[in-house]
């Protein structure tokens, strides 16, 4: 049975995850990446960060994004949410705070979930910036919609 998530089903979804599907409109295309996140509760946003490139330069255009987070156990047991909101760049100590909440967050959700001791933000993100902090992003949620189905 396929059953519509209201808005608490849904964010608990957003809440005990943090890897999703960013969706973003480049030059009238639509592209989805895989991205790590953290779902900021008190803001109801959705924190991130990457190296400039693609998708930065497209949110920057078209704020316009969505988050699609999935949780799949077979074709007959899943549970997905798509988050849609704008983006928001941040800079300076406001980046540097943002960034330690994602951290804190997903180091948190990593530790509690898959029973395993991170240190460092490295250990869970295959980029590494030298010396310059990454662009860190928050997508301020407008709508959330979910579904699921269970046999």
């Amino acid at each position: 049975m396929i059953k519509t998530l209201n808005k608490k089903e849904s964010t608990k979804i957003l809440v005990s995850n943090y890897i999703g599907n960013l969706s973003y409109i480049y030059r009238d295309r639509p592209y989805i990446v895989p991205i790590t996140y953290f779902y900021d509760k008190n803001n109801n946003a959705i924190i991130g960060y990457s190296a400039e490139g693609h998708k930065i330069n497209a949110m920057r255009k078209n704020c316009n994004v969505s988050l699609g987070v999935s949780e799949v156990d077979s074709v007959n047991s899943w549970e997905s949410v798509l988050a849609q909101g704008k983006f928001i760049e941040f800079s300076g100590s406001e980046a540097k705070a943002k960034l330690h909440i994602f951290s804190l967050g997903v180091k948190n959700l990593i530790i509690n979930r898959e029973h395993r001791k991170l240190d460092f933000i490295s250990e869970f993100s295959s980029k590494s910036y030298k010396d310059d902090l990454p662009v860190v992003f928050q997508i301020k949620i407008e709508e959330i919609t979910g579904r699921m189905r269970r046999n």
